[in-house]
This record gives structure tokens, C-alpha cells and sequence, in this order.
């Protein structure tokens, strides 16, 4: 903190000046969150900006738009409620925070059950995909959940609901199905899910109920495949999840989770206070947040309808096409993505040996284009693909523009000579020498050899480190 103040003007300028160096939202091709709304949402957002949302008894319009919001989305997902009925829900920071909640309103349902059986209820355990988004790891290391995973395996990028329900024991507060993974927007088959669960639980009296985490795919479903069943429709789904900042078109920092009915939420974990006025019940890990978000989702869900999300929805599809047909063109990217899923594009090179999707993605960055490059997790970690992400604000143009940015950079890389190929390649020959002259002497433990490769492969790493920059 500096000794005095500055003009306001100056502070402005310091911060605007470096703030000038950040990446463009618009071109951030890697995140799923809205960077764009509309004026008169704006104006709304920035009027309510000094409203803190807890302070229900004080600002009790803001507390009735959120409930609106729960009922529409309830409803988008064909909660079993009658026409009169309030839903069971609440606003969230996003979809981490409805996660972690929904997550402790399983586990804290399966160990009163436990209990009132007379059974063990100390080592509670959630089947889910090894593809599931980071904030489920969080939540099992924080609420002391083991976090069974099945596997992927090439070409099978989500998880199989048949090695999910073999891994379900007694002890499974919950199956978790994804409805658009993250690692390429495709939908987890929850209705074969639903239906093997239902077997295994009247085999076993079991009652393992399943979560839907539809962070992305919540507000996509509806609307491009009113028909698949993946909601409330089936007797297992207890609750679900979805953030109103990804296709629910709000700027980041609002998520909203479902419950089926009020018994799926357990009423010893709402707390309630009147410190702040008149009593109020309230469910979430953090307590002070704005209202803003809140406010931008029930403006965009009345200002759009179902008529403008279906637009809005078929327009990102449409666009992910025209990318990904501009992709395959080329004749150098095999399409790892699916049509029926979120609109992403999800895409690898068939031939890496010259240059691989990192070196894609960081020459690509020059154009001004984010577009991130990741390996896939167990058992398919040798799988590298780049993703991008098609939002509302992602034109036709764009996708275009995108297409022949990549043609240039694959031009580009294929004229330069292999450097880091070649060193890799006398890096591995100079293992080799290295492990055969010990082999041969027999001088050396096998500390000793493996002390002096890795002291190889730091003097690799950091020589290409020094290129690089």
C-alpha cells in the first residue's frame, strides 16, 4: 500500500493501462462463461451492484426473483411439482458451490439412513467418471468422501454407466452423471444409468440415488433435445445442478442447484437467522454475495423465453459446425467432440511427430485466439486434443476466421525446422548410452544411474525452457 493517495484518475489509469495486457474474453475460446450481454442487463446488473443478496428482509425483490428463477429452471427440468407448488432450490456462487451442496445434502441423507439401520456410516464414497470437473475432487477431499472413478479409455471419453453401477456398493451416497463434459461437451448416458441402477438397487434394497452435474448442458438439453431424458423424469435423479453463467448466459459468478423434492434436502442443513430482520433460511457454504447475477438471470430467462435460449442454442450448434467442417477439411485433425452434446469442438492432430496441439495452441495465441490443449485423464492420458468452446458471442465469421487462423499456423510450424523432435529424439539415444555403459561396467547402483538421469533430464528440461523464451 503506498504512504499517500493518488488522484483518482491516476489510479484509474495504472490499473486500466495494465489491464490492457490481459487476453480478450471474446477471443477466450477455452472458458465455457458468458462475456457478453446485452446494455440493458448491464444497466440492471450495475444499479444492484451495491445489494447484498443475503440481506434477504432488505431487499425482498431480489429474494423473490431468485425463488422465481428456482422454479423456472425446477421446471425446465420437469420437477414433479404441482402448479402451485414452490420448488426446492437455491442461487449459488456457480456450479462448484452447488456441487459442494448438493454433495453434503447426499451424504448427510445416506448417514442418517445408516444410522437409523444401526450400520457403519464413517466411509461414504461417490461413483462418478474420471472426466468429472475438478470441484468433484474438491468436494471429496473436503467432505471426507472417497471419489470412485471409473476410467476412460480412447475413443470413450465419458463414463460407462455399466462399470459405474458395478463400482456402487453400499456405501455410495450418490452416482454423479455429467451432462456435457467438460474434456469434449459430450452427454453422459443418464437414462441407461438410471435404468441399471434401478436393477441393482432392487437386487441389493439398495436406494443409490444419482446427481446430474449439468453445469454446461442444463440450459442446452432443453432446448435442442426436449426429448432426451436425462432430468427429473427419471425416478433416481434427486437433484441437479447448472450455472446460469455458462449457456444460462449470465456473467460469471451465479450457479443454481435443483432438488427433486423437499425430502431430498435434508432441513438439518438449513440454517436459520434474523440478525438481519425477519427469519430467514438460507443453504449455501458462503453468506455475503451480490445480487447482480441473480438479477441478470431472471432478466435473461423472461427476456428470452424458450423461443430465444432455442435460438440462441441451435445458432452455437450451427456454428460449431461450420467449425468443425472447416476443421476436417484440412485433412490434419481427427474431430474428438460429438454432434448431440454441447456446442464445442473438441480436435487432435492425426500426425504429432513434427509438432504436437501444445505448440498449436501457443502459436495461436500470437492471432490472439485462446485455445487450450490438455490430455485426457485415466486410462487415456496419451490422448492430446484442443477444445474450442462455441458461446453466444461466437459468429459464423469467427468460426471462419478461426479455421484459416489455423491453416496459417500449421503452415507456419510445418516450415520450421523439428528442433525440440530432434533433441527429444538425442535425448532418448543419450539415455540409452547412459543406461547401457552402466549396464555393461556395472560400476554404479541403481541410485546412482537413476540420480544421473534425472540430472539429464533437468539439464533437458531447462535448456528447453531457454528456448522457449
Amino acid at each position: 500500500m503506498p504512504e499517500n493517495s493518488i488522484p483518482k484518475e491516476a489510479a484509474y489509469q495504472i490499473i486500466n493501462d495494465e489491464l490492457m495486457l490481459d487476453g480478450n474474453p471474446r477471443l477466450n475460446l477455452a472458458s465455457f462463461v458468458t462475456t457478453w450481454m446485452e446494455p440493458e442487463c448491464d444497466k440492471l446488473m450495475m444499479s444492484a451492484i451495491n445489494k447484498n443478496y443475503v440481506d434477504m428482509d432488505e431487499y425482498p425483490v431480489t429474494t423473490e426473483l431468485q425463488n422465481r428463477c428456482v422454479n423456472i429452471i425446477a421446471r425446465l427440468f420437469n420437477a414433479p411439482l404441482e402448479e402451485e407448488e414452490t420448488a426446492i432450490g437455491v442461487g449459488t456462487v456457480g456450479s462448484s458451490e452447488a456441487i459442494m451442496l448438493a454433495g453434503l445434502a447426499f451424504k448427510r441423507n445416506w448417514q442418517n439412513k445408516r444410522k437409523a439401520e444401526g450400520k457403519p456410516y464413517d466411509k461414504p464414497n461417490i461413483v462418478t467418471g474420471a472426466n468429472v470437473q475438478v470441484c468433484w475432487e474438491k468436494f471429496a477431499n473436503y467432505f471426507e468422501v472417497e471419489l470412485k472413478e471409473v476410467k476412460l479409455r480412447e475413443g470413450y471419453y465419458v463414463m460407462d454407466p455399466v462399470q459405474a453401477v458395478e463400482m456402487v456398493d453400499e456405501n455410495t451416497i450418490c452416482v454423479a452423471a455429467i451432462l456435457g463434459s467438460t474434456l469434449n461437451g459430450e452427454f453422459e448416458d443418464v437414462k441407461l444409468l438410471n435404468d441399471l441402477l434401478i436393477e441393482k438397487n432392487k437386487r441389493t434394497g439398495w436406494d443409490t440415488p444419482i446427481h446430474v452435474d449439468a453445469a454446461s448442458g442444463g440450459f442446452i438439453a432443453p432446448f435442442l433435445y426436449p426429448e432426451l431424458e436425462w432430468d427429473f423424469r427419471l425416478p433416481l435423479v434427486k437433484s441437479i445442478n447448472v450455472s446460469g453463467h455458462k449457456y444460462g448466459l449470465v456473467y460469471a459468478g451465479i450457479g443454481w442447484v435443483i432438488w427433486r423434492t423437499k425430502q431430498d434436502l435434508p432441513e438439518e442443513l438449513i440454517f436459520h437467522i434474523n440478525y438481519l430482520g425477519a427469519d430467514q433460511p438460507t443453504f449455501t457454504l458462503n453468506f455475503s454475495k451480490g445480487s447482480s447475477q441473480v438479477i441478470a438471470q431472471y432478466y435473461q430467462l423472461i427476456r428470452l423465453g424458450y423461443e430465444g435460449y432455442r435460438n440462441i442454442m441451435e445458432n452455437c450448434r450451427e456454428n460449431a459446425i461450420v467449425l468443425r467442417e472447416g476443421l476436417e477439411k484440412t485433412g490434419r485433425f481427427n474431430i474428438v467432440s460429438k454432434d448431440e452434446g454441447v456446442p464445442l469442438v473438441a480436435f487432435s492432430l492425426k500426425d504429432n511427430t513434427l509438432h504436437n496441439e501444445f505448440e498449436v495452441s501457443e502459436t495461436l495465441r500470437r492471432f490472439g485466439w485462446i485455445v487450450p490443449a490438455y490430455t485426457m485423464p485415466a486410462d487415456a492420458q496419451h490422448i492430446t486434443v484442443l477444445r474450442v468452446v462455441i458461446r453466444e458471442d461466437f459468429s459464423r465469421t469467427l468460426a471462419e476466421r478461426l479455421v484459416l487462423d489455423i491453416v496459417k499456423v500449421l503452415h507456419e510450424l510445418d516450415s520450421l525446422p523439428a528442433r525440440l523432435n530432434a533433441k527429444m529424439q538425442e535425448a532418448g539415444e543419450n539415455l540409452m548410452i547412459i543406461k547401457n555403459n552402466n549396464n555393461n561396467n556395472g560400476k554404479k547402483t541403481e541410485l546412482e544411474v537413476q540420480r544421473e538421469v534425472t540430472d539429464f533430464w533437468k539439464k533437458f528440461v531447462l535448456a528447453r525452457k531457454a528456448a522457449v523464451c
